[in-house]
């Protein structure tokens, strides 16, 4: 009978628990390596990430398939960790390679070296969403090393073109790859845990089930060009202000979103009031461009005969995109003004969370945060996960991190970080949730 234990060594050995503390330091090098790589979109070059993440893949015996969809660089990547249940569609994990531009001069340090300081890690893309991505892969890493077969396949899919709409990312993949993308769920950027942001001093995990629909307009008003030394009633910089001013005169949005009303309902009470909450619960505008003047740099001394701005409006699901943008012409009321849509509006039904999958996020939620309340949650931000639920596929906003308010408002900052514990518990979670049956 001696030899029994040694038959059961194996098993024990693909059952036992990852040796964490190799993997921590394994995941911390590696994400550091991927923010050097500066995946800025425009042009989303994402060669480099996408062989990164090939590279690792290999060494575990992954195979990962690259697809350039684009003349300067932009690629996307899949790769697939095979299953014992083939007849179960898979779970995506959907991360980006590409990050927003940066203000290097508004840096501490340098946005693109991965620095380790006040127990973060900084670095342009560590919260948006280069974090995560490292999170789905160290979890498939991890898996294929110790041996753990999931319950179904996981597709691990990067995307190159997530920050300018995905026309090169999850659109292109979709139109000219479709058979890669087949799946059951969707696992992507979104929700996230915090105890300041929702409700003060109570710890809420969202996981989100919808997002608001993006409607960027260009407001452009035309005018007489003139001297500056005398004002005239048909300055086109006036005319721009004064439109402005009427489109941002938006009418409230009325009675709660039904996803709102499901997250009053799971917090328990009012939300706080802050940014977020509120961009949440209403449609909202926001001027973030104005554009005038005549010459380079342009002269103080000239009234120009045009001035734009672009608006960022961010609408409800549900919400009539075209009645809204008429509403804000008929306010503005100037033949000197024009409004045009710059994006295309695609309004999304949400997920729902009654789901197997979504049990499944608040179980190892629960795991790692008992006295957590967990809830489905809209975001405020654009991710790609309308693209699949446009076409029927449940996609929930996954971020498995506790963040307070200043860390979230790090994104597309000059300060964007991620805490190192919060990284490696959202690690830990991940693993968690693509090692169950769901």
């Amino acid at each position: 009978m001696r030899f029994v234990p040694l038959l059961l060594i194996p098993a024990l050995l693909i059952a036992a628990e990852p040796d964490w503390k190799t993997v921590d330091a394994e995941s911390i090098d590696l994400l550091q390596r991927y923010l050097r790589i500066p995946s800025i979109n425009p042009p989303a070059d994402t060669r480099a990430a996408a062989e990164l993440f090939k590279t690792e893949l290999a060494r575990v015996g992954i195979e990962a398939k690259l697809f350039e969809a684009g003349p300067k660089g932009q690629t996307n990547l899949v790769a697939r960790l095979a299953g014992k249940d083939r007849a179960k569609k898979p779970l995506i994990l959907m991360s980006h390679f590409d990050v927003v531009p940066v203000d290097r001069a508004a840096w501490r340090m340098d946005p693109f070296e991965g620095v380790i300081k006040d127990g973060a890690i900084w670095g342009r893309g560590a919260l948006d969403m280069k974090g995560i991505g490292i999170m789905q892969l160290m979890a498939v890493l991890t898996m294929k090393k110790y041996e753990i077969v999931p319950d179904r396949d996981i597709v691990l899919f990067a995307t190159c073109d997530e920050e300018s709409g995905g026309d090169l990312g999850v659109r292109w993949m979709l139109k000219n790859h479709p058979e890669e993308l087949e799946a059951e769920y969707v696992l992507d950027e979104g929700g996230f845990g915090t105890r300041d942001v929702l409700q003060k001093g109570k710890l809420v995990f969202g996981i989100s089930v919808a997002e608001k629909q993006p409607a960027w307009l260009r407001i452009r008003a035309k005018g007489t060009a003139a001297h500056g030394s005398q004002p005239i009633p048909d300055n086109a910089n006036m005319t721009l202000l004064r439109a402005i001013e009427k489109a941002m005169a938006a009418p409230p949005s009325g009675k709660a979103h039904p996803i709102i009303a499901e997250m009053l309902k799971t917090i328990g009470g009012a939300m706080d009031a802050n940014k977020f909450t509120n961009a949440i619960q209403k449609n909202t505008l926001t001027l973030t461009t104005m554009k005038s003047g005549v010459g380079d740099p342009p002269r103080a001394n000239v009234i120009p005969s045009t001035a734009e701005a672009t608006l960022d409006c961010r609408l409800l699901p549900g919400v009539n995109a075209q009645e809204f943008i008429s509403e804000i012409r008929a306010r503005i009321n100037d033949p000197r003004v024009t409004v045009e849509l710059l994006t295309t509006i695609d309004d999304t039904p949400a997920t729902s969370f009654t789901t197997p999958l979504f049990e499944t996020l608040k179980r190892v939620i629960k795991k790692h945060h008992p006295g957590a309340e967990v809830t489905p949650m809209m975001v405020p931000y654009s991710t790609d996960s309308p693209k699949f639920r446009r076409k029927g596929l449940p996609a929930y906003g996954f971020t498995p991190m506790i963040l307070t308010a200043p860390i979230l408002a790090t994104m597309h900052s000059d300060e964007e970080r991620i805490p190192l514990d919060q990284f490696h518990i959202g690690m830990h979670m991940m693993f968690d949730v693509i090692r169950s049956e769901f």
